[in-house]
């Protein structure tokens, strides 16, 4: 409405006509007159109520849109908001125009006057209104006042933010005491309980007087002000979503000059509003505002604390990408990112592409592109167990790399001697004061990267044999990168010294514990360099057998585990919107450790060094079941579980490591694993705890368990049929902004319609994945990868739903609820080879014995014919989530069932027998449902058809199997099925030219199978019968040529009539003569008699 998409006097005249004619259900509460009350002040609906020519009658109709909403409850908040809310709707159109104002409710106008009266009570004299102790009454009516006096209600939600006073700041060891820092004192921030009920007027008012404060103030603003601005961006993500750096950089260019300014606001991004900007898509130009930070920054002495935290953003937004992107934004030359950021970004395509597919053709041309423009400028190969989990596409590529780590360790044997000597003049402890900046001046660059390496060796298992001092100026005076390199270089010196140390005949337990202590000094005693980078470095050399038991005993040190601690107890609890106390700030020294805080001046709010491992924590958990150190996985998810509850996106990691490693993981690290989740707000199965943990994991599920999964698809996630299709009000998953009762929590998907309320969560309550809908659709999925069973298994129980679907629930309707055999029939099932009970429910497959199908029905809201289609479309979908393991198996299932559908394998069939069956059997089940007719053929070529459907571009690439597995084609009964298969996948690739070329060869092999020169059909077949088939092919062929719907002028491409034409010379002269003109011959085909490029080389 705000942008003008909407013609707001069309709206309420398509609204009042609707509202008159059928829906009256709409009007059953006071809603419509609250969703107009929250628009009334958009411009383009002031300017239709006050100058437009029909600004009487629109003011009329808005007007008879109220309902009185009396509620049982006259204290609810919610009820006393819609009780008041026309009575908000009345004063400002009366405050708008004076000629509509006869048409006003004189009663709603009067009513007006409570409003003020509360107000005047509460505001008076200069007590301050308390938001932490106010009742439910005077919730809603603040809430009703938001609507009337959006001004004043703004003006004391900043008083109180800002009611605790200021303080001066004192300043740290390395400021200057004559710096003077105001810092507004801790209070509660307001409640989300409150918040959430405020006009959308007030939002606005608040978001721009919080930013005037936050970003443009004299004042360091409190944690209560950021976190209340926070919790208002999470309610509205809609009307309220900004790309902060783009934002600020509008409203005041100078703004993010201010290191103040642009910490804030990493901080609030990578702490508060990941999930946000996931939810927006925009992570994706947030991560290239963030990389001209880094890129600014990396190589600039001393800027530490505004690098790490920017780079660590970048980390969380690579790993929460899940579809392609770009490394750089303009798309050309090396990428921009730091060394680390570059392993991240091969780490997140590897997790991306085998998880989730690679959806667009285009990209897996830009893939090997991208691949050069990130190592370009990164030395590091990974070792042979990360790459055997990755990708093909991508291990193919990566494969050939150097490993350029020999070549590391000669150069720093070259320099050693030179390097130690300069370490021992800075290091010792009588060095000479000055030689500090003597070194950092005047210090061979190629030698810096090794004085980390050098102190280490100095060090010699006593680290208090050095100067630390010295050290930790050295390093705060290098650039982020510099610190980076010396990181990762002291790392590959360390491993090279252990091997040499072993080989002297010295203890492997000794050597790990002197290296242990040397790095707790570097990282705890002296908080000399970022643990973060160093785990992440010990990880990336896990093909050094000693890495990752050095990473291990890191992490279970004593001074990590306090500190962890100590993070949890001061941070609050994960769900920080829920939070009602006062914020602790931490100490900045403690907070962020010498080397980042050294200088720094101003205060953090949410970031603390901790903080930083939350997303390195779920890569050395893939680094160790990479390399099959599984107890060791296990116990180190369950020692950070706590803390990884702080995770933004932890239900992601769950869902993609649990496919990332399908088939590799034990099922008490896949319990683990899925105890990081908060168990109880994640819609499981009731069943699935059960399954999960059975002692014996060979039996799999019954199918009720697996047609619940569907079940819960249908209803929260598959889209409505239409808004009178089911016989109960289901509401809308996909809306998930509309607010729902407060700390609701989420039913399981058993509870069939009740689940719909779920549908309406708002985004704060449900921010990873972000909607009800994904919620559903992904928990499914994480049952599905944590069963202890074969996909083979999983796939087959899927698949014998499907088929059997529609009998089964025809047979639940005339009372035969899952009947164990199929030949039990109701009369209305048809006895034919097209009928759905003699193929389906038959001799083909089994019957689908166990399910209680009457309740399924009743659950859903839908007829049993809309929900066997609908079935079909949830098992689809579900399929095309899962790895591509699962695919194979549905590949190979599906053509099982095809090929022993028995009147196909029946020899004494006629052709016409035949060709009724297969009308009937590629009927679309919609079509089926009608009459009560289906077939297991109709029913898989369907769910095939769902599946293809919901498959990224890459993924499609294994769909060949189904009709391999199909060949050879004897029949054109089963060419027809063949072409229903692949025939509606093909438009989808006209962009993918080489797996259209893969699709349609494979296609015209089956042609060849059944009319080839050589084939000896059982009964002969005219050519005349496929005449469809073949305009089907010419049709295609153009539209790919067109790259879209054909025109009077789309020609195909010689490619691919040089595929048709190499097959044609196999086929029968008849049917060769029907594809005369899909050749590259000139004087046969018109095609290429006026395709420029043949016409001119016709010898090609």
């Amino acid at each position: 409405m705000k942008s003008g998409c909407i013609d707001f006097v069309d709206f309420i005249d398509k609204l009042g006509s609707r509202l008159s004619a059928s829906d009256h259900h709409i009007l059953n509460t006071n809603h419509v007159t609250w969703l107009l009350a929250q628009i009334i002040r958009v411009e383009h609906v002031m300017t239709a109520l006050n100058t437009d020519s029909r600004k009487v009658e629109t003011t009329r109709k808005i007007l008879s849109f109220h309902r009185e909403d009396r509620s049982s409850d006259p204290n609810n908040p919610q009820s006393i908001l819609l009780d008041f809310i026309s009575s908000c709707q009345n004063l400002r159109i009366w405050s708008l125009n004076t000629s509509t104002r006869e048409y006003l409710n004189n009663e709603q106008l009067q009513k007006g006057k409570q409003i003020d009266e509360w107000w005047r009570q509460v505001s008076k004299g200069e007590r301050m209104m308390d938001y932490m102790s106010m009742d439910d009454k005077s919730i809603g009516m603040f809430w009703v006042v938001s609507y009337t006096m959006a001004q004043p209600a703004c003006e004391t939600v900043m008083n109180w933010l800002s009611s605790g006073g200021v303080t001066e700041l004192l300043p740290g060891a390395n400021v200057q005491p004559n710096e003077r820092f105001m810092v507004m004192r801790e209070v509660s921030p307001l409640p989300i309980s409150l918040l959430s009920g405020f006009s959308m007027n007030l939002y606005l008012k608040l978001v721009f007087q919080m930013e005037e404060s936050l970003f443009a103030g004299q004042v360091v603003p409190s944690i209560a002000m950021v976190e209340t601005y926070t919790r208002l961006l999470l309610i509205a993500p809609h009307s309220l979503f900004r790309s902060h750096f783009s934002h600020l950089a509008q409203r005041n260019a100078s703004l993010l000059s201010k290191p103040a300014v642009t910490l804030l606001v990493l901080e609030i991004v990578n702490y508060r509003l990941l999930p946000l900007y996931r939810y927006q898509g925009k992570c994706k130009p947030l991560m290239y505002d963030v990389t001209k930070i880094i890129s600014a920054l990396k190589g600039k002495r001393g800027d530490h604390r505004v690098f790490r935290l920017a780079e660590n953003l970048c980390i969380n937004l690579i790993l929460s990408l899940r579809d392609f992107f770009s490394v750089k934004r303009e798309g050309k030359g090396p990428t921009e990112f730091t060394e680390t950021l570059n392993r991240i970004t091969i780490i997140t395509l590897a997790i991306t592409i085998k998880t989730r597919g690679i959806a667009d053709a285009d990209h897996l041309l830009y893939l090997q592109t991208m691949l050069e423009q990130i190592l370009a400028t990164s030395q590091h190969t990974w070792s042979e167990k990360t790459l055997r989990f990755f990708p093909s596409i991508l291990r193919d590529l990566l494969m050939t790399r150097t490993d350029k780590r020999g070549l590391a360790i000669q150069e720093w044997l070259q320099s050693e001697t030179t390097v130690i000597n300069q370490c021992t003049q800075l290091l010792s402890s009588s060095a000479e004061p000055n030689y500090v900046m003597t070194y950092i001046n005047h210090s061979f660059p190629q030698h810096r990267q090794y004085l980390c390496a050098g102190a280490w060796i100095l060090m010699q298992g006593h680290p208090e044999n050095i100067n630390s001092g010295n050290l930790a100026r050295v390093l705060r005076e290098f650039s982020p990168e510099d610190v980076t390199s010396n990181i990762y270089t002291m790392v590959d010196v360390l491993l090279h010294h252990i091997h040499i140390e072993l080989q002297h005949g010295h203890s492997l337990q000794d050597l790990l514990l002197k290296t242990c202590a040397n790095l707790a000094f570097f990282v705890w005693t002296h908080e000399l360099i970022p643990l973060d980078i160093l785990l992440l470095a010990l990880i990336d050399r896990d093909d050094d057998p000693h890495a990752l038991r050095i990473v291990i005993s890191l992490l279970d040190r004593q001074e990590l585990q306090q500190r962890v601690k100590l993070y949890c107890m001061n941070r609050g609890p994960p769900e920080h919107w829920l939070y009602t106390g006062i914020f602790k700030r931490s100490d900045l020294q403690k907070a962020l450790g010498n080397h980042l805080s050294w200088k720094e001046r101003y205060p953090t709010f949410f970031d603390d060094i901790v903080a930083r491992l939350l997303p390195v924590i779920p890569l050395v958990v893939y680094r160790l079941i990479e390399n099959d150190a599984i107890e060791s996985a296990d116990r180190i998810l369950g020692m950070y579980s706590l803390f990884l509850a702080y995770h933004p996106l932890r239900f992601t990691f769950v869902r993609d490591i649990l496919a990332y490693f399908y088939g590799h993981l034990p099922g008490k690290l896949i319990v683990r694993i899925l105890n990081v989740l908060d168990l109880s707000k994640i819609p499981f199965s009731e069943s699935f705890p059960q399954h999960i943990s059975s002692s014996n994991p060979a039996i799999c599920p019954p199918l009720e368990y697996f047609a619940t999964l569907l079940l819960a698809l249908v209803n929260n996630v598959i889209p409505p049929l239409n808004s009178n299709s089911r016989t109960g009000s289901m509401g809308d998953a996909s809306n998930n902004s509309v607010r729902g009762p407060h700390n609701k929590t989420p039913a399981t998907p058993q509870s069939g319609p009740a689940n719909a309320s779920e549908g309406q969560k708002a985004f704060y309550q449900i921010q990873d994945p972000g909607t009800y809908t994904q919620l559903v659709l992904e928990t499914a999925v994480i049952e599905i990868l944590s069963l202890p069973i074969s996909a083979s298994q999983i796939v087959s129980s899927l698949v014998q739903i499907v088929v059997n679907i529609q009998p089964t629930l025809i047979q639940s309707s005339n009372g035969l609820h899952g009947a164990s055999s199929g030949a039990v029939q109701g009369s209305v099932l048809p006895t034919s080879p097209s009928g759905g009970s003699t193929d389906s429910a038959g001799r083909s497959t089994p019957s689908v014995s166990g399910i209680n199908t009457s309740s399924f029905v009743s659950r859903s809201g839908y007829t049993c014919q809309q929900l066997s289609c609908l079935f079909i479309q949830a098992c689809g979908l579900l399929l095309a989530q899962l790895p591509p393991e699962f695919h194979l198996q549905l590949y190979m299932e599906a053509s099982r069932i095809i090929k022993e559908s028995w009147w196909l394998t029946d020899g004494k069939r006629s052709l016409s027998e035949l060709d009724s069956a297969v009308s009937y059997a590629l009927l679309d089940p919609t079509w089926a449902s009608q009459d009560n007719t289906s077939t297991a053929i109709g029913n898989i070529v369907a769910l095939l058809h769902s599946f293809f459907s919901n498959l990224p571009q890459e993924w499609l690439e294994g769909t060949h199997v189904i009709i391999q597995q199909l060949r050879p084609v004897t029949s054109v009964a089963m060419l027809r099925i063949a072409f229903r298969i692949m025939g509606p996948l093909l438009p989808r690739l006209v962009t993918a030219h080489n797996l259209f070329n893969k699709i349609l060869s494979l296609l015209l092999n089956t042609l060849v199978d059944v009319f080839g020169k050589n084939t000896q059909p059982p009964v002969p077949v005219e050519a005349s019968e496929i005449t469809d088939l073949i305009d089907y092919l010419h049709h295609i062929i153009h539209y790919e040529g067109q790259a879209g719907p054909v025109q009077a002028n789309s020609k195909p491409r010689p490619e691919v009539l040089s595929i048709c034409g190499r097959a044609a010379e196999s086929l029968r002269p008849d049917v060769q003569h029907l594809l005369s003109h899909l050749k590259p011959d000139v004087n046969s085909s018109i095609y290429a008699a006026t395709h420029p490029k043949i016409a001119q080389n016709p010898s090609s």
